[in-house]
């Protein structure tokens, strides 16, 4: 494959966007006429029209809870039109950890087809394209702190990973990276090695092999970009000695991984003297990033929403280098490009490509208080209709299934690019807890709570009323459960409840983030008797309906009154062994 051309990917992007409504409407044309034979569709009563119109009025807006039914058929191994006219041959995973032997929450799957993986790519060659525009890289390779989970088969023998793995795996994704000369270092063993800490190991290897030829350093999260270099701080000299007498650390025992660097390490004593100068030379690690890799033009990942908490630390490593944040989408698929690469993070936009899905929006006009008293939602919005300045919760129709699926992000709309929109991620509409890669809603709180307090009720006790908040004061962050118990509990059994929490988060985000300590151990503060009454007492004096209020289960950082509340009442603290 050639090097992509720059020049005609920005003009292409130009000329769909000048026209979004258009390119809105021939998208779903499209979309419905290739699934018109999906059991779906059928059962809708679409009876083959493919205007917005009549799909709005024939399709209701969906979660992933009302499709299961349907993916766990396809899952099973039904080959008929389900939810697509094509057979779905690939399952996207989400969230599936084991503990104990057990499984702990269910498992979220998604279709994941190849017109799926061509808008991946799309979205991947339009903000290359713009990013090259800005900062042209030379022919090199790409440190890419990227991790691949291993590949699974379903019941009904279909191929199930996660999104990206899904996305690494492919043949054509390889190719596309080469195109735009933003090639790997490492090897696939190192990419999909079983171990994260022997493959994180070989990638500051691969690099520091290949420190020359790097032109770019990408992770798919802000937070793995730090965690890496916070480990290179541990690991340097070891890695030094690794290049120096060309032979492998002991700490890395898998054989796979062991064998595909054998090929690429060899002594070479002159890169390891001058990779323990420039170490010896930084003053706390500022500038390590283009101290290593000279000729490296930026840092690329998603560092939007909660990624924003680990910029300073990026930035302290990155010295000049400038920092772009990869573009916009979820397992669900993709959404927009990053296509104002020389914005700084925290105000980067994403910009529809209106030819991968059909998009509407839900207006988040109403605060929260007015919403639960009122619980009123307005009608969604096209692509085109959307306000400046206003936030809205995204609907995707894309080209794997999902017809009017509720992603459950709210966005920003911060302008126009032509005529689609940019949009700032604002937040997860129904998410309560997240730091990095973790995402837990209020039913993960929910079971882990109630997990937890099956210990109280065996000292005769129960929890009153509980909430959340995630610290960042703290480095790296921590979940903060505070409950209110009914009656006095001994320290050991509260100890235990701790545990019982962090163990019981099980979303995998969240369980690979604690083992690697990417987050801290959970923290349980347990709160005298009344502090929730004076949290009801304070929304009551705000206007609040006693038969419509509901404690908050997460109290955020502008929240300043009820975590002052809370933090006013502290009985007892306790911090998680749960993870050593």
């Amino acid at each position: 494959m050639e090097t992509v051309d720059v020049d005609e990917l920005i003009e292409e992007f130009e000329t769909i966007t000048k026209d979004a409504e258009r390119i809105q409407r021939e998208t779903l044309r499209k979309i419905l006429e290739e699934n018109a034979s999906a059991e779906y569709l059928q059962n809708l009563g679409l009876n083959g029209r493919t205007d917005p119109e009549s799909f709005k009025s024939c399709v209701p807006l969906v979660t992933h809870e009302d499709l299961q039914p349907y993916i766990q058929r396809i899952i099973d191994g039904d080959i008929s039109p389900i939810l697509t006219g094509k057979p779905i041959t690939t399952i996207s995973r989400r969230h599936v950890i084991y503990i104990s032997g057990t499984t702990q929450g269910k498992p979220k799957f998604l279709p994941f087809n190849d017109e799926l993986m061509e808008t991946t790519l799309q979205i991947f060659r339009t903000s290359y394209a713009f990013r090259n525009r800005e900062f042209p890289i030379g022919k090199g390779k790409a440190l890419q702190f990227i991790y691949g989970s291993k590949q699974s088969k379903t019941k009904g023998g279909l191929n199930a990973g996660t999104a990206t793995t899904n996305v690494y795996r492919s043949s054509t994704f390889k190719a596309e990276m080469k195109a735009m000369q933003s090639q790997c270092c490492s090897p696939d063993e190192v990419i999909f090695g079983p171990d994260f800490h022997q493959s994180l190991y070989c990638h500051l290897l691969c690099g520091l092999i290949f420190r020359e030829e790097i032109q770019l350093v990408f992770s798919t999260f802000a937070h793995s970009l730090v965690h890496a270099f916070r480990t290179f701080e541990l690991v340097w000299e070891e890695l030094c000695d690794d290049i120096r007498e060309g032979v492998l650390s002991s700490r890395i025992t898998v054989p796979s991984i062991r064998a595909a660097m054998s090929k690429i390490l060899k002594p070479n004593p002159e890169l390891a003297d001058l990779i323990h100068k420039k170490c010896s030379g930084l003053s706390n690690w500022y500038g390590l990033i283009p101290e290593l890799f000279p000729n490296a033009k930026y840092l690329s990942g998603i560092m939007t929403g909660s990624m924003e908490h680990y910029l300073k630390k990026l930035r302290h490593y990155a010295g000049d280098l400038p920092l772009m944040s990869a573009d916009y989408g979820s397992s669900e698929g993709w959404i927009g490009a990053n296509v104002n690469p020389s914005l700084p993070p925290e105000l980067a936009t994403f910009a529809v490509l209106p030819n991968i899905g059909y998009f509407e929006f839900i207006p988040q006009r109403l605060g929260n208080l007015e919403s639960q008293v009122l619980c009123i939602e307005p009608k969604p919005v096209g692509l085109t209709e959307v306000k400046v300045g206003e936030e809205y919760e995204i609907i995707v129709t894309n080209v794997a299934g999902l017809y009017r699926y509720r992603l459950g992000d709210v966005v920003k709309v911060m302008g126009f690019h032509n005529s689609t929109p940019e949009l700032k991620f604002i937040c997860r509409r129904n998410l309560l807890l997240t730091i990095n890669i973790d995402k837990n809603t209020e039913k993960d709180l929910q079971l882990s709570v109630d997990e937890a307090a099956q210990l109280l009720a065996e000292e005769k006790q129960e929890v009153v009323d509980f909430t959340s908040h995630v610290d960042l004061s703290t480095d790296p962050g921590h979940y903060v459960i505070f409950w209110e118990v009914s009656g006095e509990v001994n320290d050991e059994v509260l100890k235990e409840c701790c545990n019982c929490l962090d163990r019981s988060f099980v979303d995998a985000g969240y369980v690979s983030a604690r083992k690697v300590n990417a987050i801290g151990p959970l923290e349980l503060r347990v709160v005298l008797k009344g502090t929730f009454q004076q949290i009801l007492d304070h929304y009551l004096g705000l206007g609040a309906a006693l038969s419509q209020f509901k404690t908050p289960r997460c109290v955020g950082p502008t929240n300043k009154t009820v975590l002052q509340i809370l933090c006013n009442n502290i009985g007892k603290s306790y911090f998680s062994t749960a993870y050593g």
